[in-house]
């Protein structure tokens, strides 16, 4: 199946910060995926097709670098300028009771969101992600200094027109057990290789990342009192398990599901899995402040 019809119809919401273009598919309750830096919607190929059958899928494309619209120029690309860019997307599509997915950056953009508007949020998922004081990863911490350097964001960006760059530990190679195939990668890199505007609004994101965004969400995890499914990785190189039991420390009405063989991309490398966990978690009544225990 293509990438175009796994994710569903494409489609534009207009906000003030400028254009989102994202996919749908399925009828019923909300689900809103957020991807994290240098990925885009494809992320969730796999694991849409499956909860599509029974739930509403939309896959936005976040400014994180493979987006293809670019941002408004004064657009606020900070972790809490873009945790109300999301909230604001949500409004524009009038989506009620939203169970959030967030992976790697996006996961704590999502906490991000829960915590300063949880309005619409009914449920939320975080998969392998930052968390606390990890944000960014340490192996990923030089991208934090590569926009302060004149010329560095073009020369990054044409670099991953070699395929076995992309494959390094410090590229894609440690996200996922196994190589991304051609498609998706390159729908990864192809725009802030082509596009000045992307790689401005991705070095806005870079500049501003920073551990006091996680820290200030961690703090307020504990109002946040509906359900919580923590799905994260045995082994995890980035995210250790250790970020996830933090996690469900925090939140009053969370679980923790662990998941084997895969590596922080667990959309790529266990999707049926994933979707599985997701569907059985969204289609649970909504219970508000008791806590869950640990599954493994």
């Amino acid at each position: 199946m293509s990438v175009s019809k796994a994710l569903g119809d494409p489609k534009e919401a207009k906000l003030e910060q400028g254009t989102i273009r994202y996919r749908e598919r399925g009828t019923g309750e909300p689900i809103v995926f957020v991807h994290g830096l240098l990925v885009n919607g494809d992320l969730w190929r796999k694991v849409v097709p499956e909860l599509a059958k029974d739930f509403r899928c939309i896959t936005p494309d976040w400014p994180l670098g493979s987006h293809e619209i670019p941002m408004n120029r004064d657009a606020d690309l900070t972790p809490t300028g873009l945790a109300k860019l999301i909230a604001d997307f949500l409004a524009a599509l009038e989506l009620e009771n939203v169970t959030l997915v967030g992976n790697d950056s996006g996961g704590a953009l999502s906490q991000i969101v829960v915590t300063e508007h949880p309005e619409r949020i009914a449920r939320l998922v975080l998969t392998p992600c930052d968390a606390f004081e990890v944000f960014p990863p340490r192996l990923f911490k030089y991208l934090s200094v590569v926009p302060r350097i004149p010329g560095a964001m073009f020369q990054l960006a044409q670099s991953m027109r070699i395929r076995a760059i992309r494959r390094l530990p410090i590229a894609y190679g440690g996200l996922t057990k196994r190589p991304l195939e051609r498609e998706i990668s390159d729908s990864y890199v192809r725009p802030s290789i082509s596009s000045g505007d992307i790689r401005h609004d991705t070095a806005k994101f870079l500049k501003s990342v920073s551990s006091e965004y996680t820290l200030a969400a961690a703090a307020k995890l504990g109002q946040f009192d509906r359900p919580v499914l923590l799905a994260w990785i045995r082994g995890d190189r980035f995210f250790p398990l250790d970020l996830a039991q933090r996690l469900m420390a925090e939140f009053p009405n969370a679980r923790l599901e662990v998941i084997d063989d895969a590596r922080t991309f667990v959309p790529e490398d266990q999707p049926g899995r994933l979707a599985q966990l997701i569907g059985s978690f969204v289609s649970e009544p909504l219970r508000h402040g008791s806590a869950e225990g640990v599954a493994s």
